[in-house]
């Protein structure tokens, strides 16, 4: 073989066993991260760890990388009381970053208040890129209840109520309670937006931090999940971005109805007009679906691609 045709038949071989990676590369799914919620843990058998199974078997060869916030399953499960969400989004955005596998981009699932943790994610650590993000029972305006109040006297209700009220935005008492950080009382807003320090802030509540909204926009798709007999989460209207209007915690407002959208300072009105907002429900309790239909409404549609 002449060096001319040696030379043609080398750089051909390169070629095509570039173009046969590239297009492997290109065909395989796009790697998928969880962020938990309060009370579990990256891995348990019982939630994420099932969960993992049937994105597996349903996304044959995705890679699933669920957050562990801290070194062990013990301190994964504290921290999501008592490690300040601040501080769980930075470790999770380097463990994310160093993570090889995730450095092309990829779809993320967060559940409760994992779904705040992971739009907050979005908002704060661009690199690398959230695709689609999917908020399972998510509290984006925070909460202002107990779980399973519904079981107490509105009497004993509103009285707890007070009592979260006047230790909630206290200074210790936010940066040692992490459900405290996302605690929003609709009767004192300002207070709440001056002494919130985590929701106040990835709400753009006082000021708007455009870096947050171009990070936000920067998605493809942001899907919210609510439960419709949800009892857990108080009120359910705040998985869609909804919660009660200021200055009383009786009516509801929609978040279309809220300034967080009629002044666009996240972005949401934006990703709505352009079809990349999406409502979806679900009945059952917090957390409570049928694989069957999280396959059909959130896998085939978002975690597909």
């Amino acid at each position: 073989m002449s060096a001319g045709n040696n030379f043609r038949f080398i750089t051909c071989s390169v070629l095509l066993i570039f173009s046969y990676f590239a297009e492997n590369v290109a065909n395989e799914p796009t790697p998928i991260v969880m962020w938990h919620g309060m009370g579990d843990s990256c891995c348990a058998f019982y939630s994420l760890g099932a969960i993992k199974e049937k994105l597996n078997a349903s996304i044959p060869g995705v890679y699933v990388h669920s957050l562990k916030i801290g070194d062990n399953f013990l301190e994964d499960v504290e921290n999501g009381y008592f490690m300040h969400p601040d501080s769980q989004i930075e470790m999770a955005c380097e463990k994310i970053q160093q993570d090889s596998q995730l450095a092309n981009g990829f779809n993320a699932i967060g559940f409760s208040q994992g779904a705040q943790f992971l739009r907050a994610l979005v908002q704060r650590c661009p690199t690398p890129r959230i695709k689609n993000l999917i908020s399972v029972g998510g509290q984006h305006q925070g909460v202002y209840g107990l779980p399973n109040c519904g079981a107490l006297s509105n009497n004993a209700c509103d009285y707890i109520r007070k009592l979260l009220n006047h230790a909630a935005y206290i200074d210790w008492v936010q940066k040692g309670l992490v459900q405290a950080t996302y605690w929003h009382d609709p009767l004192n807003e300002e207070e709440y937006k001056k002494n919130s320090s985590f929701l106040a802030d990835i709400n753009n509540e006082l000021v708007i931090n455009e870096t947050y909204k171009t990070n936000l926009l920067g998605l493809e798709n942001f899907v919210l999940i609510r439960f419709d007999n949800d009892t857990v989460v108080q009120p359910v209207d705040t998985e869609w971005f909804g919660f009660y209007k200021p200055g009383q915690s009786v009516e509801k407002q929609t978040l279309q109805e809220s300034a967080i959208y009629t002044e666009d300072r996240l972005g949401l009105k934006q990703l709505n007009e352009d079809n990349r907002l999406k409502f979806l429900s679900t009945s059952g309790n917090h957390l409570r679906f049928e694989w069957e239909w999280f396959e059909e409404n959130v896998v085939d549609h978002y975690l597909r691609n």
